[in-house]
């Protein structure tokens, strides 16, 4: 997925400027390169077979050593899709055929026992519960119920939680959308990528305008507090004019958030992809074009430009907490919630708790065996280290708050900055030189125009990226 950021202060824009379009258009081009988009640092793919369930019970069961009391996010993927969508990376299983969903709850459960087992007394209230895909709507109203209520039993859930969940508007009508909130969801995204019929057709993802703006609105009688959109530019037969309208038709909806994805075609990787055909994509100035498109739009109707992939408006929480400092960023994206551990549940979860990260198996067949078994499906895993953890601070505070203080290094970390990272800051150099970064004695600050280019000051700092740089996703 591809990430841009704007600055804080969208009075500022450097799109406001009839000079700046094509010089930033230029540089969007020129770091138009493979890079992570960080929801961890280290990323998935440093994990390796030596790092597994001991190491994760472990970490379960020191995680409230010396009275920390860190919140608890609760995330479960459900990989169960009624048909593809061409441009998905996601782990999924593609069937119709619905009676393999109570064994894999049944895995979920047992799982989910297992787990709260090996964190006996260690176990702070859920904050943050998550259901991704996959379709999570694949499941029916009474599987879900099950699901959530099961997993309340076993997880202790804070009163206020967030409870979210990926829908695709093909699967939902407004009878389970009311449904999906008495069940406790709070927090619902729909999954739309495009409005345009000839884009949708060559994606295999066909929806109206109208069922969409249809489910928004009951969406918003029934009372979820926070509506997401998720729109991906860089899809086949997209261009500016079928993508303006797209825009407009989105802002029409009025959601509280939007989630602004690039499509990353990696056909060699992702079978779908492959029938995706690479004459009906957008080039690399073409895409940057749809980019900066959105940007402006979305600005023009007020949303706040949150970070990475994210819109919100000026009056929700997420913008709010950018505003104040107090933007986080996990698995599951930016959050207003603080740094949590995290449990994954199913086929392909990740969790991270404390130093330990660690994934389940991508195979639905060997996470059912695993767990059958009464065993923990982990197949990799990754601890990290005192380098890791230093590491982390600093790409975090890049993405979430666009700067760096050096001071605060010295003080938590017993470093001194511009020696431990002489290497990066001489890096940094070029980012400097075209007015993307400001380097004093007191820190890093990012600039409003740096902004967009946040992935690549960050990659930066990351060690295992300068060590190797395969098989990841497009900046931007």
């Amino acid at each position: 997925m591809s990430a841009i950021i704007f600055p804080f202060n969208t009075q500022h824009s450097v799109l406001a400027s009839p000079a700046t379009p094509l010089a930033l258009n230029d540089l969007l081009a020129s770091y138009d390169v493979p890079g992570p988009r960080y929801t961890s640092y280290p990323t998935i793919d440093q994990c390796t077979e030596s790092v597994g369930s001991i190491e994760f019970e472990d970490a379960l069961r020191s995680r409230c050593l010396g009275g920390l009391r860190r919140p608890l996010s609760l995330y479960v993927h459900v990989p169960f899709c009624e048909s593809v969508c061409y441009y998905c990376a996601c782990n999924k299983v593609v069937t119709k055929k619905h009676d393999r969903v109570a064994h894999y709850l049944n895995c979920i459960e047992r799982e989910a026992m297992l787990i709260a087992r090996m964190g006996t007394g260690n176990l702070t209230p859920v904050t943050q519960f998550h259901m991704g895909g996959g379709t999570p709507t694949f499941l029916n109203d009474q599987e879900l119920l099950g699901l959530v209520q099961g997993l309340k039993m076993v997880f202790p859930f804070a009163a206020n939680a967030e409870m979210s969940i990926e829908v695709d508007p093909r699967t939902v009508d407004e009878v389970r959308l009311l449904s999906l909130r008495g069940i406790g969801f709070n927090r619902i995204s729909f999954g739309v990528q495009d409005f345009d019929p000839q884009v949708q057709k060559a994606v295999h993802r066909e929806q109206s305008f109208e069922s969409v703006d249809t489910l928004v609105k009951a969406a918003r009688r029934f009372g979820f507090e926070s509506i997401n959109v998720d729109l991906i530019y860089g899809l086949p037969k997209q261009n500016p004019g079928s993508f303006a309208k797209t825009l407009d038709q989105l802002i029409s909806l009025s959601p509280d958030r939007v989630a602004l994805y690039g499509y990353a075609h990696m056909p060699e990787r992702f079978k779908p992809q492959r029938r995706i055909h690479d004459a009906d994509l957008p080039n690399a100035a073409g895409r940057v074009a749809l980019l900066a498109q959105a940007i402006e739009r979305m600005q023009t109707a007020g949303y706040d430009y949150i970070g990475m992939d994210h819109f919100a408006k000026p009056q929700d929480p997420l913008a709010v907490a950018k505003r104040q400092g107090r933007l986080h960023r996990n698995f599951q994206g930016y959050t207003t919630q603080p740094d949590a551990d995290l449990i994954g549940l199913g086929v392909s979860a990740i969790s991270k708790v404390g130093s330990v990260m660690v994934q389940n198996t991508r195979e639905l067949n060997e996470y059912e065996d695993s767990l059958s078994r009464g065993h923990l499906a982990m197949f990799r895993g990754h601890e990290c280290n005192r380098d890791d953890l230093i590491r982390y601070s600093v790409i975090m505070g890049l993405l979430c708050q666009g700067s760096v203080r050096f001071a605060d290094f010295t003080l938590w970390h017993w470093i001194e900055f511009d020696t431990y990272f002489a290497d990066a800051l001489k890096r940094l150099h070029d980012f400097m030189a075209q007015g993307l970064v400001e380097l004093t004695a007191e820190g890093i600050q990012v600039t409003a125009l740096g902004w967009f280019f946040i992935r690549p000051i960050a990659m930066v700092f990351d060690r295992y990226f300068h060590q190797r740089t395969t098989g990841q996703s497009k900046v931007l």
